[in-house]
């Protein structure tokens, strides 16, 4: 029998370490499986997360117990509507040095920010005023940041998730439609079930302590992400794709009925660039050397439900973006040709 490939090797371990790893997340974060493989998945992706949920939910723990679990270095910031950009990218402050004859000199240096981190989460990103935003908006779109004219770059792995929370929207700054675009994917946490809320409640509760064993490393996560690049997307796979993100437009070619009678805003070419994205690391998680329909199908909602602005006639009817995008879902039919 022939050896495997260094790619096929590579794909073996990140599906191995990816269980293992939810597994370990799954001590601490009780009840939220499908949010760590998505998570997970936008990690090997390389695209930053909106995760919109109610307070007491883990949002915060989720991400913090990823970055433990990852090994990498992690950096909170809680969003205030006092915040400046600098208090995110970092600022220059006048430095004095000592010579060796007693002397001193003077220089500007740069002070790096918190977003200088490998997963940085920006806690409440609707709180703090659209300047502010567009700083770490800006970092997460170009990888660098800048200060008094000069650029300094951010070292990959770089991942931004973003919280937010939908119940209380008095004194926000909600983000404009351009701007969630940049976000790959969105997680929407919901309450857990009966049991996990009890399991929740005994492990917070008796004083037991978890340690996570970093199961994968820095370098190997970059191999990871230029993997997924690599994964190959049959054209029918493509075409599913495609066909799914013009379906959310309420005009033009290939826009759905759902999408005419409630969606006012449909969403763009970047939605089904990162639904493919997103289906190349779903198929990598699975160690399948391939993307199908079904990870198209189970990265739509995740890319979609932050891209989709209902309009009126859906508010009154109580459709919202997730149940607008399911039963667009519904409606567009694949290729018969499957691999």
């Amino acid at each position: 029998m022939s050896e495997p490939t260094p790619d096929a090797a590579l794909l073996r371990r990140v599906a191995d370490g990816s269980a293992k790893l939810r597994t370990q997340i799954g001590t601490i974060v009780i009840g939220q499986d499908a949010a760590v493989r998505a998570l997970l998945a936008a990690v090997l992706a390389q695209g930053h997360v909106l995760i919109i949920g109610v307070p007491g939910l883990a949002k915060t723990l989720l991400v913090r117990t990823l970055a433990s679990a990852l090994g990498w270095t992690f950096k909170r910031i809680q969003f205030t509507p006092d915040m400046m950009p600098s208090d995110i990218i970092g600022m220059e402050l006048l430095h004095e040095d000592r010579t060796e004859a007693g002397g001193a000199s003077r220089a500007m240096r740069f002070v790096p920010g918190p977003i200088f981190a490998n997963l940085v989460l920006a806690d409440e990103i609707n709180r703090t005023p659209p300047r502010t935003q567009s700083a770490l908006l800006e970092a997460m779109q170009e990888l660098t940041v800048t200060s008094m004219g000069r650029s300094y770059p951010l070292e990959r792995p770089f991942i931004v998730c973003a919280t937010q929370n939908p119940i209380e929207q008095e004194g926000t700054y909600p983000l404009p439609e351009a701007q969630l675009d940049r976000f790959m994917a969105s997680l929407w946490l919901d309450y857990p079930s009966n049991s996990e809320e009890e399991r929740i409640v005994s492990s917070t509760t008796s004083g037991q302590q978890f340690h996570l064993d970093a199961i994968f490393s820095r370098q190997e996560v970059l191999a990871f992400q230029d993997l997924v690049q690599r994964v190959p997307v049959s054209p029918h796979v493509v075409t599913y794709a495609v066909a799914v993100a013009r379906a959310t437009r309420p005009s033009g070619e290939g826009a759905g009925a759902i999408a005419g009678q409630y969606v006012q805003w449909g969403a763009g070419p970047r939605a089904g660039q990162h639904m493919v994205m997103l289906g190349k690391a779903l198929a990598a998680l699975d160690g399948l050397p391939a993307v199908s329909c079904d990870h198209i199908r189970e990265a739509a909602p995740l890319v979609l439900r932050h891209r989709v602005l209902p309009n009126y006639q859906a508010l009154g009817e109580g459709m919202t973006p997730a149940s607008i995008v399911e039963n667009i879902l519904k409606s567009v039919k694949q290729s018969d040709y499957e691999k």
